[in-house]
């Protein structure tokens, strides 16, 4: 089992570079070969204007529930490679401080390779012991790391291939491997360009510098403006939909386990930044946020070249909470940044990809079928837990398909995903594909009842 997703995670499925569109497509005919080993039937390779779709599905009788499995096999970006202490697409085991065991270090391990095969494996396993317990369908992206731009048509276009009774996912994690936890709440997620253009070309700074707009310092001060001295986001409207949480709910979020010592110690920061009357597991999970991605402009090659650039550029994503619509903060976003540059620049404001925040509920069949499958193999019942990320497709399975999601995660916050060295405990990777036929199992009985 890990030397096939030791295969897989060779593959550079990198969406979001041209340069990959080969890989990606290799890795969706990989995945499909390992779903047909596995015991699925009718599986495809399906296309979209984008990356391919793999499908497939084991169906046992019309009599039981069926489970829609949905899972990514592209990656993001390895850069900066350099910052890799083994090759990205080289995948290794080595020991570390939260993993003693041993954690796979690769580009998709945790994200979402790792968790993605785990199913594959789970029904492999359910196959072979001659116990599938639910009809159990596959849909499998190759975009979710650039928006899953095609997903939806996708839905629309498939919506009886793909009926369901209920969304299983992990892409999410836990808070700890001796502490279990089922992610209920997403943040949605508005993605956006700048751009900034001053003089109709690069000038000299020492003729012109004074009088010309520098776009680049602009750009920063623009920026800069952005969020109050209480971190608080200055769009005009930003906080007009925010759901806040009752001191009910905030109480009940504050018994999940949380140091902020080791926290600011596990991702070398001297100090917390954020809302002063929010606590840190509070602004990662249930508070908007805006942040800046890259900025770059003008000269940046070794050695020096006195230019003021004629352009500047930014990308910028706003984290959403529940009631939050990500096109309206797209479009309060833009005005904004319209009205805040000064009359010596011109800006354009272009949107990459927005998702919709998402609550899942605790007390549907589905999520407590995956309450009692973590409670028997990690020994105590998980706890409900709020996501700092996004994942859009759990908006659009509702929207689109009626089906609720259930984000059955086994990941680790310190995995690295997204980052240089990102990895995926050996443990983690193994308990999924032991806690996964569980809950099959006990949806199964559960909708009965």
């Amino acid at each position: 089992m890990l030397d096939e997703l030791f295969d897989l995670l060779r593959i550079p499925s990198v969406s979001a570079d041209p340069a990959f569109a080969g890989d990606v497509k290799r890795c969706a005919e990989a995945v499909a070969d390992s779903l047909k080993l596995a015991g699925a039937l009718n599986v495809e390779v399906m296309e979209t204007p984008g990356h391919p779709i793999v499908f497939g599905e084991y169906v046992v009788n019309n009599s039981v529930p069926t489970v829609l499995v949905y899972g990514h096999y592209d990656v993001q970006p390895a850069d900066p490679i350099d910052l890799w202490d083994n090759p990205a697409f080289e995948p290794i085991i080595k020991k570390t401080e939260t993993h003693p065991e041993g954690a796979i270090f690769a580009r998709g391990s945790c994200d979402d390779k790792g968790q993605m095969f785990m199913h594959v494996k789970a029904l492999e396993a359910m196959v072979a012991e001659g116990n599938v317990p639910c009809n159990i369908k596959f849909i499998i992206e190759g975009e979710e790391e650039v928006g899953s731009s095609h997903l939806d048509d996708f839905l629309e276009a498939n919506k009886e291939k793909l009926s369901a009774d209920v969304v299983l996912v992990s892409d999410t994690g836990i808070i700890a491997n001796d502490t279990p936890s089922i992610t209920v709440g997403l943040r949605g997620l508005s993605y956006v360009e700048v751009e900034v253009t001053g003089p109709n070309r690069d000038l000299h700074s020492g003729l012109y510098g004074g009088a010309a707009p520098n776009p680049i310092n602009i750009l920063c001060e623009m920026i800069a403006s952005l969020k109050d001295e209480d971190q608080r986001i200055t769009v005009e409207g930003f906080y007009d939909d925010v759901y806040e949480l009752s001191s009910e709910e905030r109480s009940a979020m504050a018994r999940a386990p949380f140091s902020e010592t080791s926290h600011r110690s596990s991702i070398g920061i001297g100090a917390h930044e954020g809302e002063p009357t929010y606590s840190p597991m509070e602004r990662m999970s249930i508070r908007p946020t805006l942040d800046v991605n890259g900025i770059w402009g003008g000269y940046m090659k070794e050695g020096a070249k006195t230019v003021i650039a004629s352009k500047a550029y930014a990308k910028i994503s706003m984290r959403l909470v529940p009631h939050q619509d990500h096109e309206t903060i797209t479009r309060l976003f833009t005005e904004h940044f319209n009205r805040i540059a000064p009359p010596s620049v011109s800006v354009k404001v272009t949107e990459m990809h927005g998702a919709a925040p998402a609550v899942t509920p605790t007390n549907s069949p589905a999520y407590n079928a995956a309450s009692l499958a973590m409670t028997e193999t990690f020994g105590k019942e998980p706890v409900p837990v709020r996501s700092g990320g996004s994942i859009p497709i759990v908006a659009s399975f509702e929207r689109i398909l009626g089906l609720k999601t259930v984000l059955f995660g086994f990941g680790l916050d310190s995995d690295a995903i997204h980052s240089p060295n990102e990895h995926y405990g050996v443990f983690n990777y193994f308990k999924g594909i032991e806690t996964i036929p569980l809950f099959h199992k006990h949806f199964a009985e559960l909708h009965e009842d």
